[in-house]
């Protein structure tokens, strides 16, 4: 038992004794319980034998909360002397120490190299051929108007401003109108184009990540349903997109993304995710929770030559043989070699944090299609948030993520 584990029952040993009435009776000091006041344990005090009959005490065998409770009430107000741990002490919490100097580089700067990061991707996009007709805005300049209003959580008519200086700046071949930018988010001939940015955004920092995580999220959309079976009560639920998505856990780029129905499976998204992924990328190990653990899964990440790293439910067993198993019983028999690897897992809610926290957790669409289009333009601002991260800490420049773009669009 550490010290801060000490402390902590110390705290919360005085506050059960001021709060709650504490009896001897035979010898034994009964002390309620703080989170069931009607259930009490037996605290035997004596020079020879302090114990407790609570499960903290059973399983740790040191001095639990209603112990140092009973300390409190003998002694009064002062300190109770530290008791001899005989445990040996436990490990040390780890700590990430930051460079605050890049840090505020990257923030401080940030703005300034979103747009010719945003630039140099969108002119990968190749232009439709024009038959007849007025000449439509080019794909290019619409991708790039639409992200940039996600970018500046905005409506499309806020936005316009920010995309003048960017067409002064050349970044644009002529003016967008904020009509043009909700009529391409309306089409869906825009959603591969924008998973294919999302794939080329990552592609710089394809020697920097091995190890993926995988999960799911909503995102809330800005209009309601009514659904028939709560529609009598008064009810209402806003429509939302869930995105399934798969992401490095290094530098926390998205590497392949999906969005489905609403109550999409999780575990049937695995596969084409991994199968994106492993098309740029050396794919040594895959972490997801334990909803993802199906034995189609774990075939399909050893076909890759990776190692997957999902927990077992209660009621999974190893009796289905092969692949299942063998990491069964990894599982079971080597959970510290498991969780060693496993405890990368969470960044992948920090991505979902990162997306949600800077690019807003809804969207303005009330479409399906646009509101998936806009899902999938966050998730190239976190993409290019992360490229200027990594520039940073690499100390590399934009010409390097710009040369990266073109040699994938030229490949």
């Amino acid at each position: 038992m550490n010290q801060y584990q000490i402390e902590a029952r110390k705290s919360n040993g005085k506050e059960i004794a001021e709060r709650f009435k504490i009896l001897m009776k035979d010898g034994m000091w009964r002390v309620p319980s703080s989170k069931s006041p009607r259930k009490s344990y037996e605290v035997c005090f004596s020079p020879t034998n302090v114990s407790c009959t609570c499960p903290d005490h059973a399983e740790t065998r040191g001095w639990c909360k209603h112990i140092y409770a009973v300390e409190h009430i003998l002694r009064g107000e002062d300190d109770p002397p530290e008791p001899e741990d005989t445990a040996p002490p436990g490990p040390k919490r780890p700590t990430y120490p930051r460079d605050w100097a890049k840090i505020n580089a990257v923030q401080t700067t940030e703005e300034d190299e979103f747009e010719p990061l945003l630039y140099n991707l969108c002119q990968t996009i190749p232009q439709p051929e024009h038959r007849r007709g007025r000449r439509p805005v080019p794909i290019g300049d619409a991708v790039f108007a639409a992200v940039s209003k996600v970018y500046m959580i905005k409506s499309a008519r806020r936005v316009i401003p920010r995309l003048r200086v960017a067409h002064e700046r050349g970044y644009l071949q002529k003016p967008v109108k904020f009509n043009t930018i909700s009529s391409y988010l309306e089409k869906e001939e825009l959603t591969p184009i924008l998973l294919d940015l999302i794939i080329k955004s990552s592609l710089p920092l394809v020697s920097l990540e091995t190890v993926f995580a995988t999960d799911s999220t909503g995102v809330i959309g800005s209009r309601f349903v009514r659904w028939t079976d709560i529609k009598y009560r008064g009810l209402t639920e806003h429509v939302w997109a869930k995105v399934h998505l798969m992401c490095g856990v290094n530098t926390h780029i998205v590497t392949a993304a999906t969005i489905g129905e609403r109550n999409a499976s999780d575990l049937v998204q695995l596969p084409d995710l991994l199968r994106t992924t492993a098309k740029n990328f050396n794919v040594r190990e895959v972490l997801g929770d334990s909803a993802y653990n199906t034995i189609q899964n774990q075939k399909e990440v050893a076909a890759i030559g990776a190692e997957a790293f999902f927990p077992f439910k209660k009621t999974h067993s190893g009796r289905r043989g092969g692949i299942w198993r063998e990491k069964f019983l990894q599982w079971r028999d080597d959970y510290e070699y498991f969780s060693k690897h496993y405890h990368q897992r969470s960044n992948v809610e920090s991505v979902m944090m990162m997306i949600k926290s800077k690019f807003g957790d809804s969207v303005r669409s009330r479409t399906e299609t646009a509101m998936r289009n806009e899902v999938y333009c966050k998730l190239i601002c976190h993409n290019i948030y992360c490229l200027i991260m990594a520039m940073h800490r690499l100390d590399i420049g934009t010409g390097f993520m710009a040369a990266s773009f073109q040699k994938e669009a030229a490949d």
